[in-house]
């Protein structure tokens, strides 16, 4: 991923998913769309737009007398680092479960199912029997 910093507030994120969705938008539409979503002020919106900047995760340029803002990261980029961080902070021996109750949990396409399937597929040849516990030093099969 590009040299931007992807800690983001769930604020931030709010920001960042009518962008995505846009690809690009003028600030007007980020305050507007975000006054009515969540009773934000313009103030507000303009100091996570900002921040979202100084962090490298939007660019700007300037339209006549408006500024676009543009993303510099794609959204899927994004969840992936957040998941991952997520995911990281957990037991690898219970991955697993979580990740089985998310896949019940989200919606997902017929053509993102396939490909899961055939991910999981080509892992299921090297898969251990049991993944160990990866929280104490030597690792354990209890956790």
């Amino acid at each position: 991923m590009k040299n931007v910093d992807t800690n983001i507030s769930d604020s931030e994120w709010e920001v960042m998913r009518f962008v995505w969705t846009l690809d690009n938008a003028y600030a007007n539409q980020i305050i507007d769309q975000l006054k009515t979503k969540k009773n934000w002020s313009e103030s507000t919106i303009k100091t996570l737009m900002r921040r979202l900047v100084q962090k490298g995760l939007l660019k700007t340029k300037k339209d006549g007398r408006r500024f676009i803002y543009t993303p510099t990261v794609s959204q899927v980029e994004m969840m992936h680092k957040a998941a991952s961080e997520l995911l990281n902070k957990m037991c690898d021996m219970h991955k697993g479960e979580v990740i089985l109750e998310l896949l019940k949990e989200s919606p997902i396409s017929k053509g993102d199912l396939v490909k899961m399937t055939q991910e999981i597929d080509q892992k299921k040849a090297a898969a251990p029997d049991k993944v160990p516990c990866n929280c104490l030093k030597n690792g354990s099969t209890i956790c």
